[in-house]
């Protein structure tokens, strides 16, 4: 790919928690913004792939349970493989990983999960995607996946978090099976609140998807879109206006044009950024190369998440920490970022209040 990230910004590292990669190798200089401030942030994490947060163990132990013949002999080996040259390549491995999620259970085991690491992390609020044609693909009834899932949900709600679910289409396959998932969703209407588009983007514009979209807008449905990942800033334009679409789920590429930045910053269209995925998937060479900081001086309402935290190397605190880092962003310009995510959550103004409320306490508490 070349120097830097396709935006043009240049060059340095980041970390995870245990660092997998010389890429998130630490650096030493210190943020203006330090991460003790960070850690005390509430956070809103709108951009997370539920089976994305399967780590090695959990993909073993529930390959044990439901006995499904894995293709890596342990555990090291299976994370070993965690480096990927590009999004088709983790799409591979992710998929073979997700071939363990056979019952109710294992969805709740595995969402539980990520709700409990995401409150350690500070998060308020996560609106989470899920892949259903992922496992309905394997004989996984909808029923099944949804009932899972909502269970965990539930019971993170209870202990204090806010939460819903937000439904995605495979953009690797047909509009037509895009369309009948929909439509066997529609029965748990009341278990999520949106729909996405997410997997293999290059070669699968959004336009492609205009007709679902459409049909779940009738519903009622917020709509959200990958674009501008690896794929151009036309993708970028067209999930604007022909899906509609409220959110950019990742749109780093959009700084490659200035009249899309301009709509962008004018329009306050949030991007649910997800910096440590943009360099494991080599969108960026290194954290110090992304273009988070160059959107949000254009006046962008860039947000961080984790995406697929098992893969890439870190949830979202560890984003919010080593981005940050690397970026020498200060104390404002991060607050300015949780901000952002609490003005793009699909909630109602009265929990909307809520979050503003917790942000302001956590900045006067220092």
């Amino acid at each position: 790919m070349g120097q830097g990230c396709r935006g043009g910004v240049d060059s340095g590292t980041g970390a995870r928690d245990d660092p997998v990669s010389d890429r998130f190798a630490r650096r030493p200089v210190m943020s203006s913004c330090d991460s003790d401030f960070l850690d005390r942030l509430p956070k809103v994490e709108l951009h997370v792939h539920i089976e994305g947060t399967l780590e090695p163990e959990t993909i073993f132990a529930l390959a044990a349970r439901n006995g499904v013949a894995l293709p890596w002999p342990d555990v090291a080996t299976l994370r070993a493989a965690y480096e990927f040259r590009d999004l088709q390549s983790f799409l591979d491995l992710y998929y073979a990983g997700a071939s363990v999620l056979l019952t109710a259970d294992d969805f709740r085991d595995m969402a539980a999960a990520y709700l409990a690491r995401a409150a350690a992390d500070g998060v308020v609020r996560a609106e989470i995607f899920f892949d259903p044609q992922t496992h309905t693909a394997r004989g996984v009834a909808m029923a099944t996946v949804i009932e899972g899932l909502t269970r965990a949900l539930d019971a993170a709600r209870a202990g204090g978090m806010s939460c819903d679910l937000i439904l995605c289409f495979l953009r690797h396959l047909s509009e037509e099976e895009a369309i009948a998932t929909l439509r066997a969703a529609l029965p748990f209407r009341d278990a999520f609140i949106g729909v996405g588009l997410d997997s293999s983007e290059v070669g699968h514009p959004p336009e492609t998807f205009a007709r679902v979209f459409a049909e779940a807008r009738r519903h009622g449905l917020h709509l959200v879109a990958h674009a501008g990942e690896e794929g151009p800033p036309a993708y970028v334009w067209s999930a604007l206006d022909v899906l509609a679409v409220e959110r950019i789920d990742h749109g780093v590429r959009a700084i490659e044009d200035p009249a899309l930045v301009a709509r962008l910053a004018r329009d306050r269209v949030p991007l649910t950024v997800c910096p440590f995925s943009n360099v494991r998937l080599r969108v960026c060479d290194t954290l110090a190369d992304h273009p988070l900081k160059t959107m949000l001086e254009a006046g962008l309402a860039v947000t961080i998440n984790s995406d697929d935290p098992a893969y890439f190397g870190g949830y979202v605190g560890a984003n919010w920490r080593e981005t940050c880092r690397a970026l020498d962003l200060t104390r404002e310009e991060a607050i300015a970022i949780a901000r952002n995510g609490i003005e793009a959550a699909f909630v109602d103004e009265a929990t909307r209040a809520e979050l503003r409320a917790r942000l302001d306490a956590a900045i006067a508490a220092g």
